[in-house]
């Protein structure tokens, strides 16, 4: 299990007052730019959903939703894990045609995420979902739309730096492409988050693609539900952080599965008794839109712009005794 760390020498850029100055500013600057970019509008989502519907994300299909009872509507709610499949419904339900798309915030609670530098058990990202045509559903789509949120994170970065001068985060532009099967066969001898950081380091940004489908040596190179993403068209965006000297995913994305993916990859997952549920039986008898979309970590996103060495320095949460300990320690304040 990972721990919280706070690398030698280690001085936040910003005091507390000004990283708040600062998170407001980055997150109104790149949401903005993100919608415009992708041609997405905002609007609200849920906390909570009806287990029932299946619209839940199951993330890697070990994590325990929160739930709970409701008397007054005679059922049960389940925290979001994220709105990937939500979204999908709400671009259904809303209209909306090819090249139109929506973003909103997702709020969530992981509790049995791992905490540290970069893992917290609330999760805030933006949430977003576009309306593709068939024709779209390709690696060339995927990798058109990677650059344009590298892009406007890009742009994000270049703003804040001219309203706070003192930051000296360096980004790269230049995005490469990578599978993770091609990423196992460079590095055979290192564990996947290995690779990640090696890669990483070595291009600065990265986007590894297909994700969730077993590789040549029978592993998988990280987990993915089966019922949003298409494993042969998604994507993790990878930025290096030179404070914690590793990788940090900051988006994981992709094309969503259509009725022939979604059977391909239930059947693989041992998952098919998903197929009644609603979202699932609306997907396969073609009644949901054809997509792409993703999330991109708010916190995560702010943690690396402005140069901070912990996620608890961007957000509140609720943290172990050993890292508030060290955090203390090095005069890191956590919010």
């Amino acid at each position: 299990m990972e721990k919280s760390y706070i690398p030698q020498g280690y001085r936040a850029a910003l005091n507390l007052k000004e990283t708040q100055y600062a998170i407001e500013q980055a997150r109104h600057t790149f949401q903005d730019k993100l919608g415009k970019a992708l041609h997405l509008v905002r609007v609200s989502a849920p906390l909570f959903v009806d287990p029932s519907t299946g619209l839940n994300d199951d993330l890697n299909g070990v994590e325990r939703p929160v739930s709970f009872d409701i008397p007054a509507v005679g059922g049960e709610g389940q925290v979001v894990h994220s709105l990937a499949k939500w979204k999908r419904m709400a671009l259904w339900r809303y209209g909306f045609e090819p090249g139109e798309g929506l973003y909103t915030d997702m709020n969530a609670i992981r509790r049995d995420e791992t905490l540290d530098n970069l893992h917290s058990i609330y999760v805030d990202q933006w949430d977003w979902e576009k309306v593709i045509s068939r024709e779209d559903r390709n690696q060339e789509y995927l990798k058109e739309t990677v650059r344009k949120i590298v892009g406007a994170i890009c742009d994000t970065l270049e703003e804040l730096k001219k309203a706070f001068p003192v930051l000296k985060t360096e980004l790269s532009r230049e995005v490469t492409f990578l599978t993770t099967q091609q990423l196992e066969d460079e590095y055979p001898d290192l564990t996947a988050k290995e690779r990640e950081n090696a890669v990483t380091k070595r291009y600065r940004t990265v986007c590894l693609m297909q994700i969730g489908g077993k590789l040549r040596s029978g592993e998988k190179h990280d987990g993915r539900a089966p019922d949003y993403d298409d494993w042969s068209l998604n994507g993790d965006i990878l930025f290096w952080n030179p404070v914690l000297n590793r990788a940090e995913e900051i988006s994981s994305m992709g094309v969503r599965v259509d009725a022939e993916a979604l059977e391909r990859q239930l059947k693989e997952s041992g998952c098919e008794e998903r197929r009644n549920l609603l979202f699932h039986s609306m997907l396969l008898e073609g009644k949901l839109p054809l997509t792409i979309g993703g999330g991109i970590g708010q916190s995560r996103l702010c943690m690396l712009l402005l140069g901070k060495a912990h996620i608890g320095e961007v957000q509140c949460s609720l943290w172990d005794p050993a890292t508030l300990e060290i955090c203390q320690k090095e005069n890191v304040e956590i919010l």
